[in-house]
């Protein structure tokens, strides 16, 4: 895998690097990862819960139910119809402004001849289907066959809000980056480049804040009891109080229930996703710092010949797709069968394919190897 080997990881054997280790150990790097000449970064509104306004408004559920094409019940079949069609035409309308990277494939990737292609890929959403169990979200063994043959030819992580240790087990690939709690716990392949078999982790720039995150977790283990279908998934760096089970009419006062949590942990924050809420720490680190960290750890942060790729589907990827434009390298891809208002620049609709997506990639460069001429697809559509 071309540069895939951070330099010097040899000098990494510890669990955890600081900033300061980090500046040590790759002295060519800053931390965090320094913007490219003429990088623009826009500050944005915050996807935050006013976590003094508890029980005011319902503007955040309006924006899970737009993420959720699911969500619509009706007795009435012509009803139902005609949202349908409706959904169907503001879809129609939206993929001309975010055409398909699959059916585009040609021209997605002649932006990319001559250049390094560097793969981030969300997990959930993007390589496995969404569930209603998280701990039931595998991928398939065909998509993880893709996924490491992409990571065979190009520098690949995966960037999820899972824990780290809980998306590599889903994965079960040590070829790859892991980029755990949004991007707030990054480590590298366990292959060392003398084949040690170590996992190098690179940046946990939040690790303060472990033991009152694990303070809040036990907090609200106790308290989502009293709401059936909720859970509290521990990701190590962020929580995740998923509701995707939990009825609509409970929604607020779940949410409510958070909050009074939260309120004894001022440095925290909670966002929402997928019928999902984020308790995260209030740190500048995302998706699109990881992104960038990663692109710097990697050795392309100041390069022109890169081409980052980003596919991803919840909220969360925005960060990602942002960077991606801000910089002008690369594209971001978002997953979604409905329209939503995204900074990407292509689109795939499910799972599906962006397993189709992965296996053209792959004959792109393998038909680039073998002198045919980039960008050819031949059987891979």
């Amino acid at each position: 895998m071309t540069k895939q080997s951070l330099a010097r990881k040899e000098e990494l054997p510890v669990a955890v690097v600081s900033p300061a280790a980090i500046a040590e150990a790759f002295p060519h790097l800053s931390y965090p990862p320094p913007r490219s000449p003429g990088y623009l970064r826009f500050k944005k509104p915050e996807r935050r819960l006013d976590l003094a306004a508890a029980g005011r408004g319902n503007s955040w559920i309006e924006s899970i139910k737009i993420q959720s094409p699911t969500h619509v019940k009706s007795s009435s079949t012509s009803s139902t119809s005609a949202m349908s069609a409706a959904r169907d035409a503001d879809y129609d309308s939206w993929v001309r402004m975010h055409p398909s990277a699959l059916s585009n494939f040609e021209e997605v990737m002649t932006t990319a001849k001559g250049k390094q292609v560097v793969m981030f890929l969300d997990y959930d959403g993007t390589l496995s289907p969404i569930v209603e169990d998280p701990d039931r979200a595998f991928m398939s063994d065909e998509m993880r066959k893709a996924v490491k043959e992409v990571a065979s030819h190009f520098p690949t992580a995966i960037v999820s809000g899972r824990c780290t240790e809980k998306v590599s087990s889903f994965v079960k690939l040590s070829e790859l980056y892991y980029a755990g709690s949004h991007g707030m716990d990054i480590k590298g392949p366990e292959e060392g480049p003398q084949h040690s078999k170590v996992n190098v982790c690179l940046c946990q720039p939040a690790r303060e804040f472990l033991p009152m995150i694990d303070e809040v977790f036990t907090s609200l283990e106790d308290i989502v009891k009293s709401i059936p279908g909720s859970r509290v998934e521990n990701n190590k760096f962020c929580l995740s109080v998923h509701f995707r089970c939990v009825e609509e009419k409970k929604w607020n006062l779940l949410a409510d229930l958070v909050k009074l949590v939260l309120r004894d942990y001022p440095k925290l924050k909670l966002t929402y996703g997928r019928k999902v809420l984020e308790i995260r720490p209030s740190i500048k680190w995302d998706k699109g710092k990881a992104l960038e960290f990663l692109l710097e750890s990697l050795g392309f942060g100041g390069y022109n010949n890169v081409f980052p790729l980003y596919i991803g589907d919840d909220c969360t990827d925005e960060d990602a797709f942002e960077v991606l434009r801000d910089r002008e390298q690369g594209f971001g891809i978002i997953v979604s069968k409905i329209a939503k208002e995204t900074k990407a620049s292509f689109s795939l609709r499910e799972p599906a394919e962006v397993l189709k997506f992965l296996h053209c990639l792959v004959e792109w460069k393998q038909l680039s190897e073998e002198g045919k001429g980039e960008g050819s697809l031949g059987s891979a559509v």
